[in-house]
């Protein structure tokens, strides 16, 4: 197995390190600490078959792991927690951590530990921070550099660190939870896609949600390098949010700090569908400028929605200004091939199949109402809208007059359908269904006219029936080809 050399930040090795949460993100964490020599307690208080199984690899390898519950005075004994991004603040042990001093630290903080050489491009948002992700990665790998996707796109960066060799660049995507507890993050480049409110079942308010986000921002300087939203002054002004102690506990920075007026710091570009700009849409010439030179038209581009062209312009401007080295002309030829080969990622309308005349389109990663409301907008056939799941916090109002422009039917189900129903009954079309699947599908399927589509873009999460968004997209797409023998 990789040995992993001690980290630079880590305390005493003779001292256990506590991990919580046994996800993708925690049992990366614990395994890399332990191979890096660490003594390593970790815990979930799920008892499910998955983290069962995590917890009998990670006994294998040494690691002390509680399933069910937590030691909660070994955490307040530890000398640093990784906290996985799906354990909220409120948690008990971190809860415990906090009151006995102890240090708690993202699982992105401790994998950038063991990739200090590593060049990072990271990205986070609302909306379409996976999909710039995976473009940037895809991009990066077009140019022939040795890049990884990591992070919130399924990847967690520990798990990176054990690969022999480790990357020359990372496309890593970074979620709120995520960001909450991170620090050191040092990226070459910055992405900030767009904001609106989201995850208000965590957050208080929208506020908190937006704050976590700036934390991309917290070891600003002068010689940073971001790619903003240039359509949205939330995000011009994002880095705003920070109080100075958050950024000095970042990177030294020369006194008198520059004030909130200028952050943030460092190189800003911005790409638009709106204006002229960095990176933006040329919709006269059908053409995505990006540093004053066509890139690529946009029938090259194989991506639904205005949406997706933002994505295009973030992710090439963000490898772009990266390197010198990307802005050659050959890189130029090289990043344009490169867009012309992406195509759609898995649940991001990505298109089931046509049945009938009817088209099926799994949009099972629209877990939020701004989400779902760039799906509905895009569509150009009359639609049968799929929404519904485990209710977020946010109303759905804001949804119809897009639905009122461009669906047929919505149908409401899961837990959250009386409140979608009460939000928009008597606003558009729309029926409420219970927590049958098969039923929902088969509903839509017997209101659907040949030319029409089906658009499974929930603005929901998928935790009322389903184990994450990808099982709800995959049985989706299942249902809707078993429907068409």
């Amino acid at each position: 197995m990789k040995q992993l050399a001690k980290l630079t930040f880590a305390p005493d090795a003779s001292r256990e390190i506590g991990v919580v949460g046994l996800g993708k993100s925690g049992r990366a964490a614990a395994e890399a600490l332990t191979l890096a020599g660490y003594k390593v307690y970790a815990s979930d208080a799920a008892a499910n078959p998955a983290t069962e199984k995590a917890a009998a690899e990670l006994r294998a390898m040494g690691v002390a792991v509680d399933v069910g519950s937590h030691d909660l005075d070994r955490i307040a004994r530890s000398a640093l927690l990784i906290v996985s991004p799906g354990v909220p603040p409120t948690a008990p042990p971190l809860v415990r951590a906090r009151e006995a001093g102890v240090r708690q630290m993202s699982e992105i903080t401790l994998g950038r530990g063991f990739l200090r050489a590593t060049k990072v491009i990271a990205i986070t948002g609302t909306n379409g921070k996976t999909t710039t992700t995976a473009l940037v990665g895809h991009l990066l790998r077009a140019m022939g550099v040795d890049a990884v996707d990591a992070g919130n796109i399924g990847t967690p960066l520990s798990a990176v660190a054990l690969r022999e060799p480790q990357p020359s660049w990372l496309a890593l995507e970074l979620s709120s939870f995520q960001l909450h507890d991170t620090e050191m993050l040092s990226p070459a480049v910055g992405v900030v896609t767009n904001l609106s409110p989201d995850h208000l079942d965590r957050y208080a308010k929208v506020e908190d949600y937006y704050y976590d986000k700036a934390l991309i921002f917290r070891d600003q300087t002068r010689e940073s390098r971001w790619v903003l939203n240039g359509d949205q002054r939330e995000v011009l002004e994002l880095a705003r949010m920070l109080p100075e102690p958050v950024v000095r506990a970042g990177k030294q920075v020369p006194d008198p700090y520059p004030p909130k007026s200028e952050w943030p710091l460092g190189d800003v570009r911005r790409f638009s569908l709106a204006h002229r700009d960095d990176a933006w849409y040329d919709r006269d010439a059908g053409q995505l400028v990006v540093l004053g030179e066509a890139l690529i038209r946009r029938d090259e581009l194989s991506l639904f929605g205005d949406h997706n062209v933002a994505n295009a312009l973030a992710a090439s401007l963000a490898v772009m200004i990266a390197d010198p080295a990307h802005r050659t002309p050959e890189a130029r030829k090289k990043l344009a091939d490169g867009l012309r080969s992406f195509h759609a990622l898995k649940h991001r309308l990505e298109v089931a199949g046509e049945y009938g005349g009817v088209l099926w389109l799994n949009d099972s990663k629209a877990t939020n109402v701004s989400s779902t409301l760039v799906a509905v907008e895009g569509m150009t056939r009359p639609t049968i809208l799929l929404l519904g799941g485990r209710h977020k916090g946010e109303p759905y109002t804001s949804l119809a007059p897009a639905i009122r422009r461009n669906c047929r039917m919505v149908l409401a189900y899961g837990e959250s359908a009386p409140i979608v129903e009460q939000d928009l009954k008597q606003l558009v079309p729309l029926e409420r269904l219970g927590s049958d699947f098969g039923e929902v599908i088969a509903r839509a399927r017997e209101l659907a006219q040949p030319g029409d589509a089906v658009l499974l873009s929930p603005a929901c999460s998928s935790y009322d029936m389903f184990n994450n968004y990808e099982e709800r997209g995959a049985e989706f797409k299942r249902l809707a080809a078993a429907g068409a023998r």
